[in-house]
C-alpha cells in the first residue's frame, strides 16, 4: 500500500519526486497528456510537503502562473484564497505559490 506524503521523510519525498518526474517524462514522450497531468500534480503535491506551511499567512498575496492569489486561510499544505478579479474560494498546494518582488521598476521572482 502506498504511503501518504505526510508520512514520508524529506529524503523519501525527494525520491518520490524523482520517480514522478521520470514517469511524467515517459508519459510526455508517449503523448499521454492526461497521465502527464496526473504526474505533474503529484510532483506539486510532494513538493508542498517539503515546504513550511507556517511561512504562508492569511492576507499575503502570491502568484500562480502570473495571476495574483490572496490567501484567505491555510489548511495543511494548501492555501485557500481568491485569484485576482475573482470571488470564488479556491485551494492550491503551497508549492505552486510564488512570491514576487519589485526590482528596477518591474516584478520578478523572489529568491525567498
Amino acid at each position: 500500500m502506498e504511503r501518504r506524503f505526510s508520512e514520508m521523510t524529506p529524503f523519501e519525498l525527494t525520491q518520490k519526486i524523482g520517480e514522478f518526474t521520470d514517469q511524467a517524462r515517459k508519459a510526455e514522450q508517449l503523448g499521454m497528456v492526461s497521465e502527464l497531468a496526473v504526474y505533474e500534480r503529484k510532483i506539486d503535491m510532494a513538493k508542498a510537503y517539503l515546504m513550511d506551511p507556517e511561512s504562508f499567512k492569511a492576507g499575503q498575496t502570491y502568484f500562480i502562473r502570473d495571476r495574483a492569489f490572496r490567501i484567505h486561510h491555510m489548511k495543511g499544505t494548501f492555501a485557500w484564497g481568491t485569484l485576482e478579479g475573482g470571488e470564488e474560494l479556491r485551494a492550491f498546494p503551497i508549492s505552486l505559490l510564488k512570491k514576487k518582488k519589485w526590482s528596477s521598476g518591474r516584478i520578478s521572482d523572489s529568491v525567498e
